[in-house]
């Protein structure tokens, strides 16, 4: 439910971008749907207003999303020396998280819907009742009194689509369907998005999603799946760790299985820890533990030490999470 503060805080964002002509637009490293979704509806967005737009990633986007209008043209860089008018950061707990320095320097407007956010802007607009980012972008758009034209519509719709977990999460709300319902009647496709998202598989991704699984173990009775992956078997099937994007969700798919984790080897005894659940498993508590966020069913963190040792720990925290249920 959106309430007077929010409206009070989407208005000065409006505001705030009304009164500016240059803008960088970014978002969190490794972006994901959400995350280059909501960037690209904003700067779509903003442009046809007549508004100078940069849109920056520490990272580039995952290569499904790479063919979406203007995609292909975010600036991959680590610093933004010229913070412009005004910096919007897209669904980021802190600056850091952007891992672009420079940022800080200009009059920054802070957009999220994650809970623990740290409220680092000039101006604060945070929604946990969001299924993604890219809803509160659509509330800013028509605030803004931008018309939804095509290459906004698909940007929003991919971010729905991929923060909702293809309409999995139980984050979504009749708002959800309502904004999807606007993007489709502005042209968007939703089976051709769909196919260019999730149906665009290289070889190697196939090679190493059958690799991970193959080696996927059970706990806790069989209600959580154990995934992980590292640099020497990517090599091995000749992909990429972008290639495993998605792979999370799968052994979910299994009806016995109410949880998953998967590792991502960073560096020597340096993990990215991704976790997925169903129903009112909340596996946010646990990446809040170890600095992490996300969702109640979707969320991530980092965390050192041998595989073997993680391996036990979050065996350990994600069950007393389904215990309690």
């Amino acid at each position: 439910m959106t309430t007077a503060t929010d409206t009070r805080l989407l208005q000065q964002a409006a505001e705030a971008i009304r009164s500016r002509q240059r803008f960088v637009i970014v978002s969190h490293v490794r972006p994901d749907g959400d995350a280059v979704g909501s960037q690209m509806a904003m700067a779509h967005a903003l442009r046809d207003l007549g508004k100078d737009v940069r849109v920056v990633s520490r990272d580039l986007a995952p290569p499904p999303l790479q063919v979406f209008p203007g995609v292909s043209d975010i600036e991959i860089l680590d610093r933004v020396d010229e913070p412009g008018d005004a910096v919007i950061v897209m669904e980021s707990g802190d600056l850091l998280r952007t891992g672009v320095s420079g940022l800080e320097r200009g009059f920054v407007i802070n957009i999220d819907h994650h809970v623990g956010n740290s409220m680092f802007g000039a101006i604060n607009w945070f929604d946990v009742s969001a299924a993604a980012c890219g809803e509160m972008v659509f509330d800013l758009i028509r605030e803004l009194g931008v018309p939804l034209s095509h290459d906004i519509a698909v940007h929003l719709y991919i971010a729905i689509l991929t923060d909702t977990g293809s309409f999995h999460h139980s984050n979504i709300t009749p708002r959800t369907f309502e904004i999807c319902r606007e993007c489709v009647a502005a042209g968007v496709n939703p089976a051709a998005v769909a196919r260019s998202v999730y149906d665009s598989n290289s070889l190697g991704r196939i090679k190493l999603m059958g690799a991970v699984l193959n080696r996927m173990q059970l706990a806790s009775g069989g209600r959580l799946a154990i995934v992980s992956v590292d640099q020497d078997l990517v090599t091995a099937c000749e992909g990429t760790y972008e290639d495993t994007e998605g792979l999370i969700n799968l052994p979910l798919t299994v009806r016995e299985i109410q949880a998953v984790v998967f590792f991502k080897e960073v560096g020597p005894l340096d993990w990215r820890v991704s976790m997925r659940s169903k129903g009112e498993v909340n596996i946010n508590a646990v990446a809040k533990e170890f600095s992490g966020g996300g969702h109640k069913n979707a969320s991530g963190c980092s965390a050192s030490g041998t595989l073997e040792d993680l391996t036990a720990l979050f065996t350990a925290k994600i069950t007393e999470q389904m215990d309690g249920v």
